[in-house]
């Protein structure tokens, strides 16, 4: 049973995610927040093993609601993922960079959604890995102070910057394999490696940390 964390200031949509997850068998509402303030009171209380997080509400908004989950300890399991309309919302990238697991067009469909949790819940990477390069690159391209390297990126052996450049470029761990004629559980193995020097909280950042440190075109 996977337990979700609805956070959106809008009664109607969270009503309508609340309504979506519960007629899942594999889903349970752990509660539901109409901005980030009651979302980190949430999902402490509840701890949930993802969030669905609104980027824009009054008080505390979506983006440092994100960034106190993934900084709180005892929220390590929770994962949150970001809703935004892809065309106004400046923040994703931040959000990512704060904690997210990834994020999801509001306007996407009702298996679309079901699809992504069920994907940040057992820890891959959040829908089709081009929409997150798409909107990466869109983000980093338009930003006006450019992004600095992640400081620990020369901690990297030369094969875990090609991994890391692999998986800024999308590519599933049996594709790196395949891509560098290694077993896939080496792959695996160079993809966790390179997660805990840079101290990424999953694939998501990973993707962020590539492009801002220039791994991929």
């Amino acid at each position: 049973m996977i337990s979700v964390l609805v956070v959106d200031d809008q009664d109607l949509v969270r009503r309508g995610l609340t309504a979506l997850l519960e007629d899942e068998d594999d889903f349970e509402v752990a509660g539901e927040a109409a901005d980030g303030l009651d979302a980190v009171a949430v999902a402490r209380r509840a701890r949930p093993d993802v969030v669905l997080m609104d980027i824009r509400m009054p008080g505390v908004d979506g983006l440092e609601a994100t960034r106190r989950i993934g900084a709180d300890p005892t929220l390590s399991a929770t994962r949150v993922i970001v809703l935004t309309t892809f065309e106004t919302d400046e923040y994703v990238l931040e959000a990512l960079r704060a904690g997210a697991g990834g994020f999801l067009l509001k306007d996407a469909g009702a298996e679309e959604i079901l699809h992504a949790i069920r994907l940040v819940h057992e820890g891959q990477a959040l829908l089709a890995p081009s929409v997150t390069r798409r909107v990466v690159r869109e983000l980093l391209s338009t930003r006006a102070r450019p992004l600095a390297p992640h400081p620990r990126i020369d901690d990297l052996t030369s094969r875990e910057r090609e991994v890391v450049a692999l998986v800024g470029r999308g590519l599933s761990n049996a594709e790196i394999a395949e891509e560098l004629v290694l077993s896939p559980a080496t792959a695996r193995t160079h993809v966790s490696r390179a997660m805990i020097k840079l101290a990424a909280r999953d694939r998501a950042q990973l993707v962020v940390f590539a492009y801002q440190s220039g791994l991929v075109d």
